[in-house]
């Protein structure tokens, strides 16, 4: 059977040429029933992205992401930087993720479910097509004189993509600082939101920038992913993979079908409508994107000539090669069980993470007080993030030794729900507790009689005479 032996195509990027020129890439729209499953993914993609920021729980966003502040909120639980270990271990757990999803199953996120593909090909691409028709259209049209009616459709056109682009930055600011705030922003005087406004135009600028100019060099170039594949994919991995061994040698279509030669009958068309501009016939590359358009496109040929269909189709190299079915193989299983390890480790700490968390520490400069003859006290201030909805009327008592927790200014701390707050107070004990230099100390955390927390610290005092027992 003939494979690819000329790997030159491999030394530079299909969408440029010879003289390092960008070459415009016009892709064909694709039809077929893979197109329609993407389509409908992607509408409950634009449902969520475009719902989620005005979900909220408890009177707080299902989730935001306000790097600026350090204040993230996940399903209505609020996070705050003492959780950041927690963001460490989830984003490691997540590129083992990416790591065992791409052994198995390829680019098959960047085809379905990544958002730059998602709003390029279901979204922008679309609104280009209804403006200005299929890929033949387009050619046409640029090439054309500037007329009347080419200067409408490409205003037309780019006034539809800024709106878009537009849109989406306002929904993705409100993942940031939150649907209220944004209101601010478009409701309230501009002089007021200067910052938030100029990072709604960035945004805005951003976002029209790469799906009406930079597009498919966002995959390319940009995306560290698809360079990526290179380590993380192998021979058994799942692949949009164009069968050589039944498609090879290619021949045009004759009704009498020439003797040895293969079903691929040369027609082009899964090159013109892959998005990235790529011959897929050539083999693995690191442009693709897994959108299988080229799938759709050669099954519909394959469907008017009358020869069996899926000559291109997900499989492995080995399931071509060797026509071996896909396999989980042992590197899968090993990262599967890491996968799970660091699941187990996740839940655990979400579990086991606490609504209030508090830091005491002794208050600088001062080591201890006299009170009287009898009794010796710290100075100590502590710091609470209230991680709930609620207010907390903290309250604090000694758990190991008989003394007392003088708070100043009150007999609670009371913390504001979603907020830090802080306090000062005294630990007393009788001179006949101090038998050291230091002293441990057990501070309970009380909300309303209910114990929610245990703080370790250290009680200075005298240093205890020798005669003292």
């Amino acid at each position: 059977m003939e494979t690819i032996t000329d790997q030159s195509f491999r030394d530079h990027l299909a969408t440029v040429d010879a003289k390092g020129h960008r070459k415009w890439i016009f892709a064909q729209k694709p039809r077929g029933k893979w197109y329609n499953a993407r389509t409908y993914i992607s509408w409950g993609f634009f449902m969520l992205f475009f719902t989620l920021p005005f979900i909220s729980v408890n009177g707080q966003p299902l989730f935001l992401f306000n790097i600026p502040a350090a204040r993230f909120i996940l399903f209505g639980k609020v996070f705050w930087p003492q959780d950041f270990f927690i963001f460490g271990l989830t984003m490691v757990t997540f590129i083992i993720f990416i790591i065992l999803f791409t052994a198995a199953f390829g680019r098959l996120f960047c085809g379905w479910v990544c958002p730059q593909t998602i709003f390029m090909e279901m979204l922008f691409r679309k609104v280009e097509y209804l403006i200005e028709g299929d890929a033949p259209q387009q050619k046409l049209l640029n090439s054309a004189p500037w007329t009347t009616r080419k200067i409408f459709k490409k205003t037309l056109k780019h006034v539809s993509f800024y709106l878009l682009a537009f849109i989406i930055a306002n929904t993705f600011l409100s993942y940031i600082i939150g649907v209220r705030e944004l209101w601010k922003i478009m409701t309230e005087p501009v002089t007021e939101h200067i910052a938030g406004l100029l990072s709604l135009l960035v945004f805005t600028s951003v976002f029209y920038g790469v799906y009406a100019f930079f597009r498919e060099q966002v995959c390319t170039v940009v995306c560290p992913y698809g360079r990526l594949q290179s380590v993380l994919l192998d021979k058994n991995s799942m692949i949009v993979a164009y069968d050589y061994r039944r498609g090879e040698p290619r021949a045009k279509f004759r009704k009498e079908a020439a003797a040895g030669t293969g079903d691929c009958i040369d027609c082009m068309q899964c090159v013109k409508v892959c998005p990235t501009g790529i011959d897929i016939r050539n083999g693995l590359q690191m442009e693709c994107v897994g959108c299988t358009a080229c799938i759709d496109a050669c099954n519909h040929m394959m469907e008017k000539v009358g020869r069996p269909l899926d000559l291109i189709r997900y499989a492995s190299e080995n399931g071509i090669m060797e026509k071996e079915p896909l396999r989980y193989t042992l590197r899968m299983k090993l990262y599967t069980g890491l996968l799970s390890l660091l699941v187990v480790i996740l839940s655990a700490l979400l579990l086991s993470r606490k609504d209030v968390d508090a830091t005491i520490m002794r208050a600088p400069g001062i080591l201890f007080q006299e009170r009287g003859t009898d009794s010796v006290s710290n100075l100590y201030n502590i710091k609470v993030a209230n991680k709930t909805m609620r207010q907390v009327p903290l309250q604090l008592r000694l758990e190991n030794l008989s003394g007392k927790v003088d708070i100043v200014g009150g007999r609670v701390i009371p913390v504001k729900k979603d907020e830090e707050g802080a306090g000062t107070f005294f630990v007393i004990l009788p001179r006949n507790q101090v038998r050291a230099r230091k002293t441990v100390l057990h501070i309970g955390l009380y909300e309303g009689g209910k114990k929610i927390d245990e703080i370790r610290t250290n009680f200075l005092g005298p240093i205890p005479d020798q005669g003292e027992n």
